[in-house]
């Protein structure tokens, strides 16, 4: 659970930026369990700007070829400290520290090649020709892929993440990786990531992006090889966005499991645009009863949560709703979690407690219709009982606190549950 820059600030994102967002999340998140901080992408790059990417930017690299923090915007990372001064102070937070990085090796370092460590080859050497297949992001022009074929390719990644790991850096989204799906790519990252967690005797999480429309019969690889892993493309503030999510989280609920996380997207919520790739500043265009719907299908399956918004000026509400201990617990202690019916504009998903939760039941009832409706649901239909469960006394939605009482003696029960327009129903039984 964290923060990333990226709905918020794009590519421009500042020091002091990261800094103010990391005091609120330590004040008011940390206790919930919000603990990362993410710096998205082009932290090196010196004419980044709002609204998307430079063509031929001229990224900032060391000696090596490897990213460095551009001192204008993060400012104790003179003298080559990188983002060591930085990860210290949110180190001293409590929380963790993150960056964004891009499959491959800088096109700058392949045009004014560098010295591979430790080889006779330089990093022009490395990159596959500008006519692979797999040379070039679709999105952003920064890199080449590498060329696993030459054995200094794997030496340089080693030497990138060890640096990057070296700043004391806890996870790492590196993106470019799932659409189309870079199998070597993947393996020679997760090798890299691997020693540098042994020399630096750290834990890094390793994500991967983008998802697009990841397929599930990836799954064996991506446990093997990375933390969690995108299952879209950018998620904005769109009722549309979140409403897409709802088949891709029912396929992969399923194969959820620690160590092995399918990530629906960072939330955004509160306020974002300010710099961003998309949109004006503003506050996010979803409704409380979208964002609501957001928070109860991410964590009935079982997504990471990242909030996407600017934590400082992000409003009371949102923030509430983001660290509401019940819903969390769902996202924590949860296991046969799954979609359990559809009917056109409703849908019902369920999960079982584990844990500090054993015994507890969850279902999320969810209209995904324009409009206000009052839905009847069997009682059965939703996961809260069964033949083989007793039907509990009473049923309390998590939202409101509204509690609903059962009667047990009916083994037809019905919930009659007043839904608004993209809004949900969060059942909890114990």
């Amino acid at each position: 659970m964290g923060w990333n820059s990226w709905d918020c600030y794009g590519t421009t994102v500042t020091e002091d930026e990261v800094l103010t967002n990391a005091a609120v999340m330590a004040e008011r998140m940390l206790p919930s369990g919000w603990d990362t901080l993410v710096v998205d992408i082009q932290w090196y790059e010196p004419t980044a700007r709002a609204g998307g990417y430079n063509d031929d930017a001229p990224l900032l690299l060391d000696s090596d070829g490897v990213q460095m923090p551009v001192e204008a915007r993060f400012p104790s990372s003179s003298g080559g400290r990188g983002f060591g001064p930085l990860a210290a102070q949110v180190h001293e937070l409590g929380l963790r520290f993150g960056v964004h990085l891009m499959r491959g090796v800088p096109r700058r370092a392949v045009t004014d090649p560098r010295p591979v460590p430790g080889t006779d080859a330089t990093t022009a050497d490395i990159a596959l020709p500008a006519d692979h297949p797999a040379a070039r992001c679709p999105w952003n022009g920064d890199n080449l892929g590498l060329d696993f074929s030459h054995p200094a390719a794997q030496t340089w990644l080693d030497t990138q993440i060890d640096r990057v790991v070296g700043w004391g850096v806890d996870f790492l989204k590196v993106d470019d990786m799932l659409f189309p799906y870079h199998h070597d790519a993947i393996e020679a990252l997760c090798t890299a990531v691997s020693r540098a967690e042994e020399r630096h005797s750290r834990d890094v999480t390793l994500s991967l992006s983008p998802g697009t429309d990841l397929s599930v019969a990836h799954v064996t690889h991506l446990r093997e090889n990375a933390d969690m892993w995108r299952i879209s493309d950018d998620l904005w503030d769109r009722w549309e966005d979140v409403a897409d999510q709802f088949t891709r989280l029912a396929r992969w609920a399923p194969h959820q499991r620690a160590h092995g996380w399918a990530d629906a997207d960072m939330l955004p919520l509160g306020r974002i645009g300010l710099r961003a790739e998309r949109g004006e500043p503003r506050d996010s265009r979803l409704s409380t009863a979208e964002r609501r719907t957001m928070l109860s299908l991410w964590n009935l399956g079982r997504s990471p949560l990242f909030m996407g918004g600017d934590l400082p000026t992000t409003d009371a509400a949102t923030l509430a709703d983001l660290t509401h201990a019940d819903v969390l617990a769902i996202g924590r202690h949860s296991a046969d979690n799954g979609e359990l019916l559809r009917e056109r504009d409703l849908i019902v998903w369920g999960a079982r407690g584990t844990g500090p939760q054993g015994g507890t039941r969850w279902a999320g009832v969810f209209n995904t219709a324009d409009g206000a409706r009052t839905v009847r649901v069997p009682l059965t239909s939703t996961g809260l009982t069964s033949p083989k469960l007793p039907t509990p006394t009473t049923v309390t939605e998590l939202w409101t606190g509204r509690r609903i009482e059962i009667d047990q003696a009916d083994p037809y029960a019905v919930l009659d549950l007043q839904l608004d327009a993209h809004g949900v129903a969060l059942l909890c039984a114990t």
